[in-house]
């Protein structure tokens, strides 16, 4: 049983009787000497769906609830319901628009390396790849001779992600995202 420190997104808990998914962590340390430092989880309630928050402090110990992971891959959008497919069975995996908005800022037709993230059996969330190439569909335009290190430019792609690049970098280049930080990390 992990402590709250050790906790990461993607975990699933047992809290107060409830199943939860952490969707995301918020580290707040308060002043004074010697506090210790408060987990604010945000999570979704397995069994209804709904958003819970959960405090902990550093050295709280939780129950993490058994998860496995299967490679999946994006097959088609069916009205606001997005359909996944098994890579080994060719099972179908079904996530609704809503629970997986963040995941679809990164996913394209041709993304590899998704995982759905099964608990008891059901799939409970989408794991992306630790950075995705996308191509930039609108920019600023390119300055010639601009060096790595100078000012940044917003870039939208086509899923709706917007990210800062750096000012040489064009529409139509294709490029590596961080998909934890939201980032550019470099030209693919």
């Amino acid at each position: 049983m992990p402590k709250a420190s050790e906790l990461k997104k993607g975990f699933a808990i047992e809290s107060n009787g409830k199943t939860l998914l952490i969707k995301d962590i918020e580290v707040t340390t308060p002043g004074g000497r010697g506090g210790a430092k408060i987990y604010k989880l945000r999570c979704t309630d397995l069994s209804t769906g709904s958003r819970v928050d959960e405090r902990y402090k550093s050295d709280d110990v939780l129950e993490t609830v058994d998860m496995n992971k299967r490679g999946i891959s994006f097959s088609y959008i069916d009205g606001d319901e997005y359909i996944f497919m098994d890579n080994e069975d060719y099972s179908q995996f079904t996530f609704k628009q809503g629970d997986i908005e963040d995941e679809l800022l990164f996913i394209t037709e041709d993304i590899q390396g998704l995982h759905a993230v099964l608990v008891n059996g059901n799939p409970v969330a989408i794991e992306l790849p630790a950075s995705v190439e996308l191509v930039i569909e609108e920019t600023d335009p390119s300055i010639k001779g601009a060096s790595a290190s100078a000012r940044t430019k917003p870039a939208h792609f086509a899923t709706g992600l917007v990210v800062q690049v750096p000012e040489y970098i064009a529409t139509g280049d294709r490029v590596v995202i961080n998909t934890t930080e939201k980032k550019y990390m470099s030209r693919a």
